[in-house]
């Protein structure tokens, strides 16, 4: 007999962000769809004012669209020296349609007479999970602290700069299953993996 496998909608554009995802949840048992498997997905305006807010929101628009169980998250970079900044404006800090790059650049610039035993700073992240009669969401924090230059090749967005505590090294230096054994992202889905376990699939 063929078994269907579960299926569960990312809604994201960030290939990154869906590579993760994906290798986080590969043993779960759930299929794991992106927006390439679906017609042409328009995202939302994320124009909440929290990271809660905008995941919740980007969920109930993927559910609305797809029909399916959907997960969304949001993501930010939170700097002690800069009063929590960039935060939920982390994707953009840079201006619209900036690169990682530019928004890296522009963090340094920000912290440049910042010193050493004042560059703390977090990465959280919220992943929301709606489908029906289901809305709840849970949250992932990683601490670490921003450095003075860009170190490793590896990640994305803010990874050549974040130095994480646990690991000894940035995001960017670390190997992906490093990375994923500690990341905000993983905490905030192993929430999410406990919520799937309840969860009656017909």
């Amino acid at each position: 007999m063929t078994v269907i496998p579960r299926r569960l909608f990312a809604a994201t554009h960030n290939r990154d962000k869906l590579r993760e995802i994906r290798s986080i949840l590969k043993d779960t048992g759930w299929k794991i769809v992106g927006v390439d498997d679906l017609p042409p997905y328009p995202e939302p305006d994320e124009t909440g004012a929290t990271l809660a807010a905008n995941a919740l929101l980007k969920a109930r628009h993927g559910f609305h669209r797809s029909g399916l169980l959907t997960l969304a998250d949001d993501s930010g970079l939170e700097v002690e020296a800069l009063g929590g900044r960039p935060d939920v404006h982390s994707a953009r800090y840079a201006g619209a349609n900036c690169t990682y790059a530019d928004n890296v650049r522009k963090l340094l610039a920000e912290m440049k007479d910042v010193p050493i035993g004042r560059r703390a700073a977090r990465f959280r992240c919220v992943m929301a999970l709606v489908g029906p009669d289901l809305e709840t969401w849970t949250e992932g924090i990683v601490n670490g602290c921003i450095t003075t230059s860009p170190h490793g090749s590896n990640g994305f967005g803010y990874d050549p700069v974040f130095y994480a505590n646990e690991l000894g090294k940035t995001f960017a230096e670390a190997w992906p299953e490093e990375k994923h054994s500690i990341s905000h992202r993983r905490r905030a889905l192993e929430g999410i993996i406990t919520i799937l376990k309840t969860l009656k699939i017909t």
